[in-house]
């Protein structure tokens, strides 16, 4: 039998396509930088939580395509063990990022993402953590699959990710609530958390035993069962890009948390991968690289 991982990762793994740019023409030619480059909410916290010395898992979906292999092939090179479901017909997802004049557009193709199955889990997923994205549920194509990861994990730390504000909101508290009951972390930013909390409806806090609140470039919140909120702030004043910083965030957080260290010791890792995230043009770690 295998070693017990320390984290499970479930989610998206995508191409993300990133357009730096002045003002596009409307049909006509500009130059820019476009970047191509591994990428998707799970698959980013699987791999830094791998270059943090983790044993990790990553569950996800892929197309029977050439930016499927790449995918695979890059989780892999990082540490993690990519147990990745081939889809015969959908192809792997995209993310297209546009930056122009301070802007920043998003275009997300989900791909074989939306069509993840509990059939491409196993019965128990079994770890010192196991993070699920809220990505998974917002989609209908992929919503069992989520709560069946939930269910189905056997972990003292079994966390959500808020992932998106308008989908949330779309998808509805009571039923997002609902859906994640099997989970006992909370992982959200400002504005997710702000949607979690209106309306007088049951408060996060009695629900989880950790909720953490991350708040970009002014770091984050980690409030646990019986222990004051503690707080890390390791400013960034000028962010080269913020992209997959959140994800990155999760994947350290939890592998820590589930290693044994302290929440404080847990919560100043996280936002320092975050930070490295947010302060460099790639989403990932090298090849090779390990923190501290």
């Amino acid at each position: 039998m295998s070693e017990r991982p320390d984290l499970i990762v479930v989610g998206d793994v995508m191409v993300d396509v990133s357009v730096d740019a002045g003002a596009l023409a409307t049909g006509g030619d500009v130059h820019g930088e476009v970047r191509v480059r591994p990428g998707g909410a799970a698959a980013n916290a699987a791999v830094w939580a791998a270059c943090e010395g983790a044993r990790v898992h990553l569950y996800g979906r892929v197309g029977n395509d050439l930016p499927g292999r790449f995918l695979a092939e890059a989780v892999t090179a990082r540490g993690v063990d990519a147990r990745l479901a081939v889809d015969p017909e959908a192809r792997t997802g995209a993310m297209l990022v546009v930056r122009q004049e301070g802007d920043r557009s998003m275009v997300a193709d989900r791909g074989a993402n939306a069509h993840l199955s509990p059939h491409d889990l196993p019965e128990r997923l079994e770890a010192g953590a196991v993070l699920v994205s809220g990505y998974l549920l917002f989609h209908p194509g992929s919503e069992p699959a989520a709560v069946a990861a939930l269910e189905r994990a056997v972990a003292p730390l079994v966390a959500v990710d808020a992932a998106s504000w308008p989908l949330l909101r779309a998808y509805g508290v009571d039923r997002f609530f609902e859906a994640t009951a099997a989970a006992n972390v909370l992982l959200a930013n400002d504005h997710e958390a702000e949607v979690l909390e209106v309306g007088g409806r049951v408060t996060p806090q009695k629900r989880f035993r950790y909720i953490c609140r991350k708040r970009g470039a002014e770091g984050a919140m980690l409030a646990s069962k019986g222990k004051p909120p503690i707080t890390w702030s390791d400013p960034i004043d000028r962010p080269v890009d913020p992209t997959g910083a959140g994800d990155a965030f999760d994947g350290v957080l939890l592998a820590a948390l589930a290693a044994g260290a302290t929440d404080e010791e847990a919560l100043r890792r996280a936002c320092g991968a975050g930070r490295a995230v947010a302060m460099s043009a790639e989403i990932w770690p090298a090849v090779g690289e390990r923190r501290p």
